[in-house]
């Protein structure tokens, strides 16, 4: 007989908190069956997964990333299960649910869940997946695509794209930095690339060559919404945003990388963005605050005299 599924709901309200007043954590003591990667290796560091055992972590080994100060450390699903790994769903914004794990895996971001009239498309992903949290996705419609940035938030996304049966976008400009390759997985070329009625990506190219930012137009509030991990990074005055080439490393992104960014992004209106972590949204203003965000940017990068 099979065990139920067990959901708490937290009520914290502490910005600092892991959790976020509302929440829904996902876990059972159900045994892991669909998800069937649990023992490939997945860098400690940036949460990656890889087809097959090997030494180092290209991505990790990359200026923009680091090796952990311990040296290179793997795990797998299986370990962070049995290390006490949940899932956890908390809405994020109208008509999108946060996906990520309890405590966070690595980088620590949260995927997100777009819930759309013409099917649900996952935006990035995350280092984690179960079948329990597999299952709770499914009772909220399922998952007809999946979408990721850039290559720090690969995460398990062949685990998923595999567990739900789906397409995983990646621009082709990142394609070497795929760890687990397979079949699932789509690269798309060029500037734009829409993927559900409404919902087009677009290779804002900050952070890495491919890096993806995903316009929906058709969201709740008919305002229309970005979601840019951290290619745009939302900052911690959540009326800016920020573009690093090393987030990490503190390492800047090229002025006329931004402004081919900014080019590309102009067509499509927006008030929210959701960035890559919790809580992590503009709210409203969101194509303004884009622009004065680079504007402020350029003018610091001009004064240092770059």
């Amino acid at each position: 007989m099979p065990v139920p599924v067990s959901v708490s709901v937290s009520v914290s309200v502490s910005p600092s908190s892991e959790f976020l007043e509302g929440e829904v954590l996902v876990s059972s003591s159900k045994r892991v069956a669909s998800v069937t990667g649990v023992q490939l290796p997945i860098c400690s560091t940036c949460g990656v997964q890889y087809g097959a055992p090997r030494a180092d972590c290209p991505i990790c080994l990359d200026e923009r990333q680091y090796v952990g100060w311990d040296g290179q450390q793997w795990t797998t699903l299986a370990e962070l299960r049995a290390g006490g790994r949940r899932g956890r769903l908390a809405e994020e914004g109208p008509g999108v649910i946060g996906v990520g794990a309890v405590p966070s895996v690595a980088v620590g971001q949260r995927a997100l869940l777009i819930r759309s009239p013409s099917g649900n498309v996952l935006w990035d992903c995350v280092g984690y997946l179960d079948d329990d949290l597999a299952a709770e996705i499914e009772d909220l419609g399922g998952i007809s695509a999946i979408a990721v940035s850039h290559p720090h938030f690969y995460g398990v996304m062949t685990e998923w794209g595999r567990a739900f049966d789906v397409p995983v976008y990646v621009h082709a400009a990142d394609r070497d930095w795929v760890g687990r390759p397979d079949p699932v997985i789509e690269y798309w070329t060029g500037d734009t690339h829409r993927i559900a009625p409404g919902m087009t990506l677009i290779n804002a190219g900050t952070h890495f060559a491919g890096g993806t930012v995903l316009h929906w137009a058709d969201d709740p509030e008919r305002r229309g919404a970005l979601f840019s991990g951290d290619i745009f990074m939302v900052v911690m005055d959540r009326r800016w945003v920020s573009f690093m080439y090393s987030i990490p490393n503190f390492i800047p992104e090229r002025p006329s990388t931004i402004r081919r960014a900014l080019a590309l992004v102009e067509p499509f209106p927006f008030e929210r963005i959701y960035g890559a972590f919790w809580g992590r949204v503009v709210s409203a203003d969101g194509a303004a605050a884009v622009q004065r965000s680079a504007e402020r940017y350029l003018r610091f990068v001009a004064e240092s005299g770059s």
